[in-house]
Parts: C-alpha cells; structure tokens; sequence
C-alpha cells in the first residue's frame, strides 16, 4: 500500500474568491500529491503567479509558483492509502499529461459551467477538480461526481486528514 495526498488550498486570489462564492465552501482549490512533503504536486491552475488568465497543467509547490506567492494559503490536506498498482497507475498519468502538458488547457469555461449546474467537457481541458477525480477514476480509486467541486474530495471514503492551517507552515516533521 501506498499513500497519495489530497490538497485543498484557498489563496484568495479572485478567482479562488469568486469559486468560494459559489461554492459557500472554504476551498476552492484541489492538488493531488503522490508524497508526504508535497514536492509532487499536481493540478490544473494559473500557469504564473502574475498572470491568472493562462492556466494548465501545473507542478506545484509549497515554495514555487501561485502558493509562493500567496503566502498565507489555507489549506487541508488528506492522505488516502491505495494499493500500489493504483499508485502507479495514477503516477504514470500524470507523467503522460506532464510530457505533453502544452496540449492541455485549463477549462475554465467549465468551471463556469459548473456554478450554473451545466457539466461542459472539453477534450484535454480540465480545472482542479475535473483533473484529480480524472486520475482517481482512471487509476478505478474512487467514483466522484459528474460535475465535482473541490469539497467533493473530502467525502472519499478513507481519507484521513494530515493537516489544516497554512499551507507554507504545512511540516510534515510536525504531523
């Protein structure tokens, strides 16, 4: 058995604003990591810290790109032990979407989509959410709804919560 690691963050950015709106939620954003100390995370979001309107695939960071850059990031993190092969399953995914990450787009207009309750799929686009139950449905881990938002994760059967505060004060020595 191994463990993957599920991220919720709230930034504050506009965006990550405008999503906890509509959600009535405290996050509003999902990552997927395949280790304890996070340095393999991974999700669909803003391309550079600056720049909100070129998003993809991203490799994320406690201490690189968006969460670098808002600091004080909220978060709770998960933890779900898998078998091995399911593991690896959901690691070569995200390798094969990382060799080609320019074809991926982020789909935004079906997160907007989503806070109107209409399910807009678009080929090799995803937001967070759409792009983590991707690995976790394709990896046969976990069945989530069609039209997920980042609270959906928190009812996946056997996680267990690691962490709740900052995400840059998140140590894994501490928990």
């Amino acid at each position: 058995m191994k463990k993957i690691y599920i991220i919720l963050t709230y930034t504050g950015t506009i965006l990550s604003k405008i999503v906890k709106v509509y959600t009535r939620k405290e996050y509003s954003h999902v990552s997927i990591s395949l280790d304890e100390d996070l340095t393999k995370m991974y999700s669909f979001g803003r391309l550079y810290p600056y720049n909100p309107f070129l998003g993809g695939f991203v490799h994320e960071g406690l201490d690189r790109g968006t969460f670098k850059r808002f600091k004080k990031t909220k978060t709770k993190i998960y933890s779900l032990e898998i078998p091995e092969e399911k593991y690896d399953k959901i690691e070569e995914i995200i390798q094969s979407v990382q060799s080609k990450k320019n074809a991926y787009k982020f789909n935004l207009i079906g997160l907007l989509a989503i806070s109107l309750g209409v399910k807009i799929k678009r080929e090799k686009c995803f937001y967070c959410a759409e792009f983590v139950k991707y690995l976790l449905e394709q990896s046969e881990v976990v069945e989530l709804p069609d039209m997920v938002k980042p609270e959906d994760f928190e009812k996946v059967n056997g996680l267990s919560e690691v962490y709740r505060g900052i995400l840059k004060e998140y140590n894994t020595n501490n928990n």
